[in-house]
């Protein structure tokens, strides 16, 4: 069975996404399976690059594929002027949000809601941001940003709830039939609740981004030294 690496929230961390890849280069070769779980952008300095690295390895033909996190449906949101107003825009923009961070990296100094800034970020990043899905499956792994709606059928999720839900899915100990995989809720390390794996290390302030193994349902955190297990 091909393994399967998983990268979760990478905020902007283009020097952690390069550490991150060389890793499973190292361990598995250019052919390696790696899914990211979105949020490629906000909070960290270079978002741009991250986007980049992205779709520069795609085009190149690795067997990547990127799914839609929160923060970038921000983006695309603000970009598209689809944001509910400029409130709403503004608190993407604040600290805490990191949009100001996603601007700066595209050398975009003054932004205000509605208006022409969009267009200063390249065509193929804001197509890629587009195209972006929100689940990746396998027959024993359910993979999107945030979790699921517990008790609704994968199909039948909403997509909202797939790149920004929380509660009541962190907190349900039912099988989901798939061992769901997720980022998006910060946890000190990598959590193995027998239901669900949280990857999130905390990338986005500074933290370590981790890497996730899966052969089936079985699961491992990816070092320079090797594979360490990570269960229930």
């Amino acid at each position: 069975m091909d393994p399967l690496y998983v990268i979760p929230d990478i905020h902007g961390h283009k020097d952690k996404l390069d550490q991150a890849l060389a890793l499973i280069h190292a361990w598995s070769g250019a052919a390696a399976r790696v899914v990211f779980l979105g949020d490629y952008v906000d909070r960290g300095p270079d978002s741009r690059g991250v986007v980049q690295t992205l779709i520069d390895g795609i085009e190149a033909g690795q067997n990547w594929t990127a799914l839609r996190g929160n923060h970038d449906q921000l983006f695309l949101d603000a970009m598209q002027g689809t944001m509910e107003d400029a409130a709403q825009f503004d608190w993407w923009r604040s600290h805490n949000m990191g949009g100001s961070a996603t601007l700066a990296s595209y050398g975009i100094e003054t932004a205000e809601f509605g208006t022409g800034w969009a267009n200063d970020v390249p065509q193929a990043h804001r197509e890629f941001l587009t195209q972006l899905p929100h689940v990746y499956e396998t027959s024993d792994l359910f993979l999107c940003h945030a979790g699921i709606q517990p008790g609704v059928s994968f199909d039948a999720q909403d997509p909202h709830d797939l790149i920004w839900i929380r509660e009541p899915f962190l907190s349900d100990p039912r099988d989901h039939g798939k061992l769901v995989v997720h980022g998006h809720t910060p946890v000190d390390h990598p959590e193995h609740r027998g239901n669900r794996v949280a990857l999130d290390g905390g990338a986005a302030w500074g933290r370590h981004l981790y890497v996730a193994v899966f052969e089936g349902r079985d699961a491992w955190l990816l070092t320079g030294a090797g594979r360490t297990p990570l269960r229930p």
